[in-house]
């Protein structure tokens, strides 16, 4: 297996960068976030998962190993393969999946491009064994507050992955109070 690639970025693709290693040319397909903030000619170092299958090999990478990780938790659910697994986590940081699967709220995975109700809550179910105790205790009100803070962004037509950009703008010491949350989240589409 390629457990990790360092190379330079020398072409992009519409979900895919080419990196770079020794004169060899890899497709390596990553989720959303890291492909728009990638310039062509940077090094890029990122942890990788290669798929193997009679008539594929894919190479999907991510800037942290607490992503392949995940990646890796969601190829384990019934009828979720890689590119819905990169979906999820081009829409879902690590933080907002292990809110969603504490708080269980399939809901949160149903609003991700080709992931519907009935595969949210598979991945809510398999998960739960999996993530759901890793969550701190002191850590509740903040999982709940973020949660309402994402629905009722979403409830105002921005996508998941605007409401997640939005809510990892908001400066550590913001009160968690659900209205105050909510706009500074706003203040983040305006400026």
């Amino acid at each position: 297996m390629i457990a990790s690639i360092k190379g330079k970025v020398i072409g992009k693709n519409e979900n895919s960068l080419i990196i770079e290693v020794g004169g060899v040319g890899f497709e390596v397909f990553v989720p959303r976030a890291l492909h728009e903030t990638t310039q062509l000619g940077e090094i890029c170092s990122l942890f990788t998962h290669l798929i193997v299958r009679e008539d594929l090999l894919a190479l999907y990478g991510f800037e942290q190993e607490e992503e392949r990780r995940f990646f890796l938790l969601l190829l384990g659910v019934t009828g979720v393969g890689p590119r819905t697994a990169l979906s999820v986590l081009s829409a879902l940081t690590p933080d907002v999946i292990r809110r969603a699967v504490w708080s269980e709220q399939p809901d949160v995975f149903a609003r991700v491009a080709g992931v519907g109700k009935r595969t949210g809550q598979k991945i809510l179910l398999h998960l739960q064994d999996k993530i759901g105790r890793e969550v701190p205790l002191g850590e509740v009100p903040a999982l709940d507050v973020d949660t309402e803070v994402m629905e009722a962004l979403t409830s105002l037509g921005y996508s998941v992955v605007e409401a997640q950009a939005a809510l990892q703008s908001l400066p550590r010491d913001a009160p968690r109070d659900v209205e105050e949350r909510l706009r500074l989240a706003l203040r983040y589409f305006s400026g």
